[in-house]
């Protein structure tokens, strides 16, 4: 197994709208090794969050070679990359994407059942999960009874639920006050570390940057250690 996880050379990524071509992301080249958190800043429209998509398997690429976790993501076939998107990525976004039908606990332990795990097994690690984010008293609480904080310490959980061996999150403190961006970036950070995940998280706020172990800025389609 190699020491690092992610492997990027020479990574080009257009959008074309019309007759213009924007040059998003202009041949980044860059390696994480295994169980570090990285953070990702820049202005907005600067290309982190389609980064953070091409890492997770939700975005293609135009030109060079993007290998996470041992697999060519630019040559996997769909089956095999919603497999990846399954089974070694864990994703955190801005909005928190939960089910408003079902509780934080449901939430939590749907995607390993989706997944083919045991339902009492789904559960019983779910529940761990959301204790370690401190959500032990609203395991059976609705989204639209949580407040924005609590909804994001959820997705937190969530994005560990499946084992994954790297968590991408994508300005996950983005819609919270100051308050509750320290606490979820702070169980965020802890919990990837205890449970030895890598972390790659994009964030527009210095705060939440300055906690990785490695830090980075795109600026003008180039990534530059900060």
């Amino acid at each position: 197994m190699s020491d690092n996880i992610v492997q990027v050379s020479g990574l080009i990524k257009d959008y074309k709208t019309g007759p213009e071509i924007l040059h998003i992301i202009k041949g980044a080249s860059f390696e994480i090794k295994r169980g570090i958190a990285v953070s990702i800043t820049g202005t907005s429209g600067s290309g982190k969050s389609t980064l953070l998509n091409i890492l997770g398997g939700l975005d293609v690429f135009d030109k060079g070679v993007c290998i996470v976790d041992g697999r060519n993501l630019g040559i996997l076939p769909e089956k095999t990359l919603s497999e990846y998107r399954r089974k070694t990525v864990g994703l955190i976004f801005q909005f928190h994407y939960l089910l408003n039908d079902f509780t934080a606990l449901e939430n939590v332990m749907l995607p390993a059942y989706i997944a083919g795990e045991k339902k009492k097994t789904a559960l019983d690690r779910a529940k761990l999960l959301l204790e370690e984010v401190q959500m032990e008293n609203r395991l059976h609480h609705y989204p639209s009874k949580l407040s924005g904080g609590e909804r994001q310490r959820v997705a937190v959980a969530r994005s560990l639920i499946n084992n994954p061996e790297i968590i991408l999150a994508d300005e996950p403190t983005g819609n919270l006050d100051e308050e509750n961006s320290v606490i979820v970036s702070k169980l965020l950070y802890e919990n990837a570390a205890r449970h030895g995940k890598t972390l790659v998280i994009v964030t527009h706020d210095n705060q939440v940057a300055e906690r990785a172990a490695c830090r980075w800025t795109l600026i003008d389609g180039v990534l530059k250690e900060v």
